[in-house]
């Protein structure tokens, strides 16, 4: 079971950070990731996070994302800084990734976030 939040309406250059609350699987195991879906376009990886926190990122959030977690509480987080309107989507987290970036897990609800002034 997922739960994503934290997302709303930012403006160009701000932040919001994005949390995922993850229940029902033996989290410390597992690769997790976040991914964005764009109206109209397909599901990408925005960032996934192993469990020692090696981390690998989409080219078009490096610098600005951070992805981290926190084993203990099963919780998984992505702080965005430095907003654009191209990061504009509906954001979810999944709890069981490959390094290549593949989802195998199931699906949250997501949570919108819209870049905009």
């Amino acid at each position: 079971h997922l739960v994503e939040s934290g997302g709303g309406l930012a403006q160009p250059g701000g932040s919001l950070r994005l949390s995922c609350a993850v229940s029902g699987i033996i989290f410390r195991i597992n690769i997790m990731g976040w991914y964005r879906q764009a109206p109209g376009k397909e599901r990408e990886l925005v960032a996934l996070i192993t469990k020692i926190g090696s981390t690998k990122y989409a080219d078009s959030v490096k610098g600005r994302f951070t992805i981290a977690r926190d084993n203990a509480n099963n919780m998984v987080y992505l702080q965005m800084n430095s907003l654009k309107p191209e990061d504009t989507a509906v954001y979810y987290c999944n709890p069981d990734v490959n390094w290549a970036g593949t989802p195998f897990g199931s699906w949250g609800q997501g949570t919108q976030v819209t870049v905009s002034s």
